[in-house]
């Protein structure tokens, strides 16, 4: 997601977008979020996987021209512009990255939590390198010319093969319950990532006042650590180390980054500290989503696409939240506080890795 990389940039000239503003830019992803966890299922069901996957593609694609799109306005304009991209990037990413988990849930029965562990952690590499490319490519072309080398990149992905999973006999759609605790779980979670992940490069640049570099940096090494955590235990047996035992550990680990880095000011420990935080909410998502289509395989579209609408509502309750909330409070108070929703993250994780660890897995002779 490229808005949290531009944090530093939009409360800057000329685009000077306030503290509550740009927590508002959040808002509207809840919006495509909910919309694609509702059509999900529905058009996986009458359309498939590929048309699942593509329409997201293309709702990707026009948030990125309304990104672009801001790079030539100004005042409410380019405020406008961004606020159309974050509700097309809800849909598309709520819509696309639906139809990869259930791909996966699918193609890969025996290795499930595996795949779809490092699954996420491609996702969270890709996030990684955005701010560090947009630097990068934005010194001499303008910032304009990331996003506009991803739209290109969703163009050839809209062309490339999706696999088939092999049919299955018409039927009615089946019942399902809605697996609560989990989707609590990813809520309460994508509200923590949101608040580290979109508040980062803001945190380091301009309430630390230190470079623009720095904040792009410690942001990466967020997303960076994230990724490297997910491959790591992804390529772990669970014999060696317990999938449990790391999945309750995470939400310690986040309490504590949450308490520390408003402690430090240098440039070195604050990019060191949220290189930590990503390494402690590493695994708490794909481990939550895991346990939570193993508990209900035969329903793996419905559960993937309400689990990816709750992170990406968290993601923008965490990341609009603690805008407005700065009216009252200083950033790093916000994060002292933050530090609770380890508890509720705890508590739930116990009770989705009970029910879903011990549940029989019971699958259909053809994936759904």
């Amino acid at each position: 997601m490229l808005l949290p990389a531009l944090g530093a940039i939009f409360e800057q000239a000329p685009y000077r977008f306030s503290s509550a503003g740009y927590g508002l830019l959040y808002f509207p992803e809840i919006l495509g979020a909910i919309g694609s966890s509702l059509l999900a299922g529905r058009l996986r069901r009458r359309f498939g996987e590929a048309a699942l996957f593509r329409t997201g593609a293309c709702a990707n694609l026009l948030a990125l021209a309304c990104l672009s799109g801001a790079f030539f306005a100004r005042g409410g304009l380019a405020y406008g512009a961004v606020l159309a991209e974050t509700i097309f990037l809800g849909l598309g990413f709520g819509l696309s990255n639906t139809a990869l988990n259930h791909l996966t849930a699918a193609l890969f029965p025996e290795g499930e939590t595996r795949a779809i562990t490092l699954l996420n952690a491609v996702i969270g590499g890709a996030t990684a390198l955005s701010p560090l490319l947009l630097r990068g490519l934005g010194e001499p072309f303008g910032w304009i010319s990331w996003p506009l080398l991803l739209a290109l990149a969703w163009i050839i992905l809209l062309r490339a093969p999706v696999p088939a999973l092999p049919a299955r006999k018409a039927s009615a759609p089946r019942p399902w319950r809605i697996p609560f605790a989990a989707a609590l779980a990813v809520l309460f979670y994508a509200i923590v990532e949101g608040s580290f992940g979109s508040w980062a490069a803001i945190f380091v640049s301009v309430h630390r006042a230190l470079p623009v570099a720095d904040g792009a940096l410690a942001l990466s090494l967020f997303w960076a650590s994230m990724t490297a955590t997910r491959l790591l235990l992804g390529a772990i047996p669970d014999r060696i180390l317990s999938r449990r035992v790391s999945y309750l550990a995470s939400p310690f680990g986040i309490a504590l980054c949450f308490l520390v880095i408003p402690l430090l000011t240098g440039p070195t420990a604050l990019v060191a500290a949220f290189a930590a935080a990503g390494v402690a909410t590493g695994i708490y998502y794909p481990y939550t989503l895991s346990y939570a289509l193993k508990a209900q395989p035969e329903s793996s579209t419905e559960i993937a696409g309400l689990l990816v609408g709750a992170l990406m509502a968290g993601e923008g309750i965490g990341s609009f939240g603690l805008g407005p909330l700065q009216e009252l409070f200083r950033l790093g108070t916000l994060y002292r506080l933050s530090a609770l929703w380890a508890l509720p993250l705890l508590a739930l994780a116990w009770h989705v890795s009970r029910s879903g660890g011990t549940r029989p897995v019971v699958r259909d002779p053809a994936p759904p």
